[in-house]
């Protein structure tokens, strides 16, 4: 395995993006090797070795492949600890993991397969279905509605500066964001004023993806 740090996956996958901002945040530089969900490189021979249930992101670095973006980016936080990713409070830490492990269980499909493959990209889940959207839709709302609420008054889902949580939901909430849809999601109380402060941050703004 090479010393250079290595990320595997397309600009245009949330968690990819995710992984993105952290390096950036931590000044980690690394080559990127894309790997296209939608042309269905993810299932190749070649990347298959590397994830075998042909996800994306991998990460190769300090000679170990990390797969999972919530692995990649704790190790990451760890690795180089500043700026902080993780609240140092435990009570907010449990808060962080709670809200990340929400997004990966109930935020991605309803946002991305439900509400914005239905806009967007129909063709690659099989052509617009509207019941799936509107499943996408309720729990969609359901899952932000708590993440509002355990965001509170704060600024940011678990405090005063933003932590993985917030960087993993901003990526797929950019996709709903582009959508017809996005004015019923923003009007969550509290997640306009959130989407303001992430979607104004600068790596999060140099990450965006690049649709040619």
């Amino acid at each position: 395995m090479s010393d250079t740090v290595t990320l595997y996956g397309f600009d245009g996958s949330t968690f990819v993006r995710t992984v993105r901002i952290v390096l950036a945040k931590k000044g980690i530089t690394y080559a990127q090797v894309p790997v296209n969900v939608l042309t269905g490189e993810t299932r190749s021979a070649e990347h298959l070795a590397r994830h075998p249930f042909g996800k994306v992101p991998v990460l190769d670095i300090d000679g170990m492949r990390l797969r999972e973006t919530d692995a990649i980016c704790r190790y990451l936080d760890a690795r180089n600890p500043e700026p902080s990713m993780i609240p140092a409070d435990a009570k907010l830490a449990a808060r962080m993991a709670e809200v990340t492990g929400m997004i990966c269980s109930y935020g991605y499909g309803p946002m991305v397969g439900g509400i914005a493959a239905y806009h967007l990209f129909p063709d690659f889940v099989g052509g617009k279905n509207e019941q799936t959207r509107a499943d996408g839709l309720t729990a969609a709302k359901t899952l932000l509605t708590l993440i509002m609420e355990i965001k509170g008054d704060a600024p940011y889902i678990t405090g005063d500066v933003p932590s993985i949580a917030d960087y993993m939901l901003g990526p797929i909430l950019f996709y709903v964001s582009l959508t017809p849809d996005a004015g019923e999601v923003m009007a969550i109380p509290g997640l306009a004023d959130w989407w303001e402060k992430i979607s104004t941050d600068a790596d999060f703004v140099a990450s965006a993806p690049n649709f040619g």
